[in-house]
């Protein structure tokens, strides 16, 4: 049977039963419904929802007017249940989809047999045998091969964590529903049990009755290292590992660690003053408690299975002599000794959990009673291993010991990196009254950028400290000597793992890097010794953002490589150097196109820089959840790089509801993870290529550039030089209630302004979103491709020929595509309607209005297709099917937005009409999707 055969067999049967779980689900929810609100209420839900659909199949302006009036006629208990009913609705379908996705991946492994399904880790691997790819360049690429995904609290995620837990659970009875052993009674009580967690989520609040704190963050970002991460990324180790013995069967396979998660979580201090060192401390301590549960839940698991006696196996030595080495040094006071001495590796465990629990305890630091270092905790793993491999128990060995070692060297004590980050203006303000109190310089921020280089430069040679435990500093300034001297001992406890990148928001020059390594030479980070050589724990990483800072980057990594000092440090480093590129500041600075094209013209420039001093680059891309923060699959976003630019290595954000969508569930996380693993081999066999076979047409690149210059002009006439469009932008979108939904602790703005440069990237796309606008995703784009083909036929046909061989454009193109099909200017127009001046609103959306079709209209003369998301008609029907249960929390917002609007505008407040509004905020984003 053909994989196409497969594919197209295994969606037709599978999307029946994925019909028939968005059903029973909705079902279920109608029952409660009658149950808690009666036959009325249900009638009323029905009814909206059914004029809705009529309206989207065929709209009647009659029919619209009576669908709005029936919606405006809604009393106020009543219309709270109804906007309940619609977000809850869409909770119980995104549950049915990400089953779904879980059943498609086993539907089709039940149906291929032999058959190697597309984006999976054996695809990767089979293709590289087949393409005749020889052991030695494997190897290569797997060291060469490096993901880094970065947790973020970036608040875009709506959905408390109570809510996450049932939904986990309404999920997990789903998914029993396949089960063809269920008797009738057992689908019954599956059904009534279906029926009290739906009841259980329709009284639990939704809404957070205050904002979370930056603990509360960092413990929901730790709820998916427990619930699948630290099961799930072993198993995509184990994989790739089958994979290579079953196509490189020569080659005894230990794939380096090239796969992890880290945090920003605890770390992110840029614009958010909750974020302190002692509240970084208590997240590494978190971190560390989580890792060490995990490994006891481990090992008590291993208690009950290695139950072998010494009367009918025979152990090693090793194990022996490790075993009396513990009962001479090791007191057992948390754990019991396993008194069968006949079962050695019970009494062995029972000593490995005592030292694990002793990790925390300072006054043992050192001793044997506890574990000082991962490596010590992996070795006594190891003689068990050893020794089960000794009387052939390999079986045992592979299935529960080799996991636990790959667990260990991911995990280690940490957990996972936090990486700290600040807005650079802090550490120049820090600096300069630094610098003052000593009499070096009295006004630094005056400085010209060569005169703070050339300081910066000969104070990270001196090995004179320039603070003082003796002097005062501001409160700020303290506060930035506290993280420093916090990462210092945080290093010193939990290994030079769990904090080792520093980042910098808005770094706009050279000197922005060389404060911070300043900084950090204070406190033992960085360290010159007297024969001229470096060390170096903690690496400062530049976050260029704006479209002016992606240019200036090259320019600034040069000059600091011409820096002897700091090449130094890079070498100290391993010659790696990390650079983040931020998607959401360069969209909203430049809009859609602009940002993408600077973002690859910045990949290939700096690049270029680090090959010129032979500094290898890790990439770390800030993309969001949206289409208009960079937001995409996680294996595109990985081919969506230029081969080369990979090198030294990944990273990329994960945040918001990003996080939960790809990794709540076991069977999703691992499908995501294993198509990453795909795509990052692939993209390293394609670096690997002679670069001619690889080169794009140069006619091609300078098209793109053209038409990135003229969408710029296009975007920013607006965004930028148009004095009426901030008034827009607030009145039609709600974006100041947005700012109410207490969904993060970081505040949206980086300071208290109303200045569209000070708002955060976040709410300016969520906004839009909720809105149906999504204007970030797609505005501009079609003028500057219009104005290139100019009713030229020839333009078009080498547009058309872009799209088909520059993997760039296709994904620019295929990446509108999916915002103007999830936008919906109809809607839009009566969010516009709630702007005071007619004239503003009428000029202002008439023009983003012909934007919006010219756009659609050049998509579809570049693609071919007759309809927008033709090329891809599972999400094409699964936009068309959320619609008509999105469009009525979207008129209903647009009511309530109005009435609390007025209210607000007497000087008067209303907090169940406050609440309301932000119940349907919950149901769009949960309707939509990858909202912010």
């Amino acid at each position: 049977m053909s994989e196409q055969t497969v594919s197209t067999t295994s969606r037709t049967g599978t999307n029946n039963l994925l019909r028939r779980d968005v059903r029973f689900l909705g079902n279920i929810l109608g029952e409660v419904l009658v149950h808690q609100g009666g036959r009325e209420l249900l009638d009323i839900v029905e009814g909206i929802r059914e004029q809705s659909k009529s309206l989207r199949a065929d709209f009647v302006p009659e029919q619209f007017q009576q669908f709005k009036d029936t919606i405006a006629s809604l009393n106020p208990e009543i219309r709270h249940q109804v906007i309940r009913a619609f977000a809850i609705y869409f909770q119980l379908v995104n549950i049915a989809e990400q089953n779904h996705r879980i059943r498609r991946k086993r539907d089709y492994e039940v149906m291929a047999g032999e058959e190697v399904q597309r984006g999976s880790i054996e695809s990767a691997i089979k293709d590289l045998k087949e393409r005749g790819i020889a052991i030695e360049a494997v190897r290569e690429i797997l060291k060469d091969i490096s993901l880094e995904l970065i947790m973020t609290a970036h608040p875009t995620e709506a959905t408390r964590r109570v809510v996450l837990d049932i939904h986990k659970r309404i999920a997990e009875d789903v998914m029993e529903l396949d089960n063809p052993t269920l008797t009738y009674r057992e689908r019954e009580k599956l059904k009534d049990k279906l029926l009290n967690e739906v009841l259980i989520l329709w009284q639990t609040d939704e809404l957070r009755d205050r904002k979370p704190t930056v603990i509360d963050e960092v413990r929901n970002g730790l709820y998916y290292f427990d619930e699948t991460l630290f099961d799930v990324l072993p198993s995509v180790y184990e994989e790739l590992e089958h994979c290579l013995n079953k196509y490189y069967p020569d080659e005894n396979w230990h794939v380096p660690d090239y796969l992890r998660f880290g945090s920003w979580i605890g770390g992110d201090r840029d614009g958010n003053p909750s974020v302190t060192a002692k509240v970084t401390w208590e997240t590494l301590v978190l971190h560390r408690q989580l890792a060490i549960r995990k490994y006891e839940e481990q090992l008590h698991e291993l208690m009950e299975l290695l139950s072998f006696s010494t009367n009918l196996v025979e152990v090693t030595n090793e194990l022996k002599n490790s075993i009396q080495r513990d009962r001479e040094h090791v007191q057992l006071k948390c754990v019991e000794l396993w008194r069968n001495t006949k079962e050695p590796y019970r009494v062995k465990l029972g000593f490995m959990l005592e030292k694990l629990a002793n990790i925390s305890n300072e006054s043992l630091k050192g001793s044997p009673m506890r574990y000082n270092h991962p490596g010590e905790f992996r070795e006594d793993i190891l003689i068990i291993d050893r020794s089960l491999r000794h009387h052939y128990a390999d079986y045992v060995s592979e299935t529960y010991l080799a996991k636990l070692v790959r667990q260990v060297e991911l995990f280690g004590f940490h957990l996972m990196t936090l990486d700290v980050r600040q807005h650079s203006q802090e550490h120049e303000n820090a600096m300069a009254e630094i610098l003052a109190k000593m009499h070096i310089v009295e006004d630094y921020a005056a400085l010209s950028e060569e005169e703070k280089t050339g300081l910066l430069g000969k104070l990270l040679e001196d090995p004179r400290p320039l603070t003082s435990g003796h002097l005062d500093y501001s409160e700020s300034t303290r506060e930035c000597l506290d993280v420093f001297q916090t990462i210092y001992s945080a290093q010193q406890e939990f290994g030079t793992g769990c904090i080792s990148s520093y980042l910098i928001s808005m770094t706009e020059a050279a000197s922005d890097m060389l404060e911070v390594m300043v900084l950090a030479k204070e406190v033992g980070l960085f360290r010159q010794e007297v024969d001229g050589t470096v060390s170096c724990t903690l690496q400062s990483v530049p976050l260029f953002e704006t479209v002016d800072d992606l240019h200036a980057a090259p320019g600034i990594m040069k000059q600091l490589f011409e820096l002897p000092v700091y090449r130094k440090a890079t070498e100290a480093r391993g010659n790696m150097h990390e650079i983040m590129l931020g998607y959401s500041d360069s969209n909203k600075d430049g809009g859609v196109v602009t940002a993408n094209w600077e973002l690859r013209v910045a990949l290939n420039d700096i690049t270029a820089a680090g090959n010129e001093y032979g500094v290898k680059l890790k990439f770390f891309h800030g993309r969001g959840g949206a289409l208009g923060r960079g937001g995409m699959p996680l294996n595109r976003s990985i081919l969506a790089q230029p081969p080369h630019t990979i090198g030294g290595g990944i990273k990329i954000t994960e945040q918001g509801e990003v996080l939960s969508s790809r990794y709540s569930m076991q069977g999703i996380a691992y499908r995501s993870l294993e198509q990453a693993t795909w795509a990052l081999i692939t993209a390293a066999r394609l670096a690997k290529m002679p670069q001619e076979e690889l080169a794009v047409d140069a006619q091609w690149e300078e098209i793109a550039k053209s038409i990135s210059e003229t969408a710029l002009k296009k975007y920013q006439d607006l965004i930028f030089r148009d004095p009426d469009f901030l008034v827009f932008f607030k009145e039609s979108t709600p974006l100041p209630e947005v700012g109410e939904l207490n969904i993060g602790s970081r505040p949206s703005k980086r300071k208290n302004s109303d200045r569209f440069e000070d708002l955060r990237a976040i709410p300016w796309v969520f906004a839009w979103t909720q809105s149906r606008y999504l204007l970030p995703a797609w505005y501009a784009a079609g003028t500057a491709l219009q104005q290139f083909v100019g009713g030229d036929s020839v333009k078009l046909e080498t547009l058309r020929e872009m799209y088909a061989g520059f993997p760039f454009f296709r994904t620019l193109i295929d990446n509108l595509q999916m915002a103007l099909a999830k936008a919906d200017l109809h809607i839009s127009k009566e969010y516009a309607g709630m702007i005071t001046d007619g004239t503003i609103r009428d000029r202002i959306f008439s023009q983003i209005e012909r934007e919006y079709k010219l756009t659609s209209e050049m998509i579809l003369s570049i693609t071919g297709q007759v309809e927008i998301l033709d090329n891809v008609p599972v999400i094409q029907e699964s936009i068309r099917l959320r619609n008509p249960y999105v469009d009525p929390l979207s008129y209903l917002q647009v009511q309530l937005l109005t009435e609390l609007r007025a209210l607000r505008a007497n000087d008067e407040d209303d907090q169940e009409l406050l609440r309301e509004v932000l119940l349907t905020i919950n149901g769009i984003a949960a309707g939509l999707r990858n909202t912010g």
